[in-house]
């Protein structure tokens, strides 16, 4: 008897240890994957541009704020009359150039960029002569009246207001005061007036927000119409995968960059009436991608289309776009794709963004990596890829004894918890069903 019971400790013991080096297992290949997603993060963070902060800002007032110090340690009594002057200065400037092109618009483009609209609500704002300007001119030139020149004499005041000012307007439509390329890229950043915004808009809602809705539709049409070779086997390839390469170089046939990469076959097609086109068609293609083991992974894969226009833009002399433009506005396009993706209900869960670094053009299979490792992270962040626990089906009445004619376990905690985990797609809810006359006539 006591060799039995040591046996069957033992086998237990066995099992346990078993369990517990599956989850170790399981807890290991979580923390790679997890590790895998981390580092495929930090190096799209390192290459996206992030959109610019506050910190020109922040330097500008510190250097105002030590200025204005030393100007009250040294001479306190001309501190006000010394702002008066650098206020005017620096926005009698900038006014004076706003006239040189009001003449410019009044002349020749009223008509056809303002189309007759009214002076004072388009045209004068459109040059720089707005109100907060004129009424920051306004109130130093009365605190300067208010407080007197800090100036020997007091015609040396305006004589430098005038040189300075009209010194301004010229340097500044010489070019030689205009807005740097950080200003520009601030500006259409901030303005969402780029290539890539255009581009990218355009993209979600021409085409991502007409498909994706019909994307899972469309691939259990596919699967029930190929079923003998049972595609989309993994889950987590039944997303639209959409590859941003950073050179904006992109093939017609994915198949010929890569040779594990071959094509499996279309979609069925989805027809939407579009800007008078009736039944106008949309498709994606199907990839079945090879991994080392000769493995086959079925997934919907195509280039971000408006790629194409970028590389052409930058092929042509004309457009003025060469291949550091291109590099950043790509960046932006992803950037901004991703940000609209993630913000719409209709593409939620039904897409994945690879960019494509081109550093790594000598690996002949760069593309079927990428899109495999992508895949292999939506399997390992959303499933379970290991068995379930093995339960421990021990007999009913294993480890009880007998008390005043019943079975009673000695301590109903004592076991070990396990954890039950299911495999299967979740279920909706039944809906309530009434069993009363039911119960009533069984009892």
């Amino acid at each position: 008897m006591k060799v039995k019971v040591m046996n069957r400790e033992r086998r237990r013991g066995e099992r346990r240890g078993e369990e517990r080096g599956r989850e170790r297992a399981a807890d290991q290949t979580l923390l790679s994957g997890s590790h895998t997603t981390m580092q495929c993060l930090r190096d799209q963070d390192a290459l996206i541009p992030r959109p610019r902060g506050n910190l020109p800002k922040v330097c500008a007032a510190a250097m105002v704020a030590m200025t204005i110090g030393n100007i009250l340690f040294l001479s306190p009594e001309r501190f006000l009359s010394w702002v008066a002057i650098a206020i005017l200065i620096l926005t009698l400037g900038p006014l004076l150039y706003g006239l040189c092109q009001l003449a410019e618009e009044m002349l020749h483009h009223s008509k056809t960029r303002y189309q007759g609209r009214s002076l004072l609500s388009h045209m004068l704002p459109a040059c720089g002569l707005g109100g907060k300007t004129l009424l920051t001119a306004g109130l130093a030139g009365l605190l300067l009246y208010v407080v007197g020149h800090p100036l020997p004499h007091k015609g040396q005041c305006w004589e430098l207001l005038a040189l300075v000012s009209t010194l301004y307007a010229l340097f500044r439509s010489l070019g030689v005061l205009g807005p740097s390329e950080v200003e520009v890229s601030d500006m259409s950043e901030g303005r969402k007036m780029n290539v890539a915004h255009g581009l990218a808009w355009s993209f979600y809602l021409g085409y991502l927000r007409l498909v994706l809705p019909c994307l899972q539709d469309s691939i259990e049409a596919f699967c029930a119409t190929h079923w003998a070779s049972r595609p989309f086997r993994g889950r987590g390839s039944r997303k639209l995968l959409i590859l941003v390469p950073l050179n904006a170089n992109i093939s017609h046939k994915l198949e010929d960059e890569d040779h594990n990469i071959r094509f499996y076959d279309n979609l069925p097609n989805n027809e939407i009436n579009r800007a008078g086109v009736r039944g106008r068609v949309y498709k994606h293609s199907v990839y079945s991608v090879m991994d080392e083991n000769g493995k086959a992974h079925e997934c919907v894969v195509e280039y971000a289309t408006p790629l194409l226009t970028l590389y052409s833009m930058s092929q042509e002399s004309s457009a003025g776009f060469g291949e550091p433009e291109r590099r950043q506005q790509v960046l932006l396009f992803y950037r901004t794709l991703q940000e609209i993706l993630e913000h719409s209900l209709e593409c939620r869960n039904r897409y994945k963004l690879i960019l494509l670094n081109d550093k790594h053009d000598e690996d002949p299979h760069f593309l079927s990596k990428a899109i495999l490792r992508h895949l292999e992270q939506q399997q390992k962040e959303e499933f379970c890829l290991g068995p379930p626990p093995h339960q421990e089906k021990a007999h009913p009445l294993e480890g009880t004894s007998l008390r005043n004619g019943e079975w009673r376990h000695p301590d109903p905690m004592s076991r070990e918890p396990t954890l039950m985990i299911s495999l299967e797609r979740p279920q909706p809810l039944k809906e309530p069903v009434e069993d009363t006359e039911y119960y009533h006539r069984e009892t």
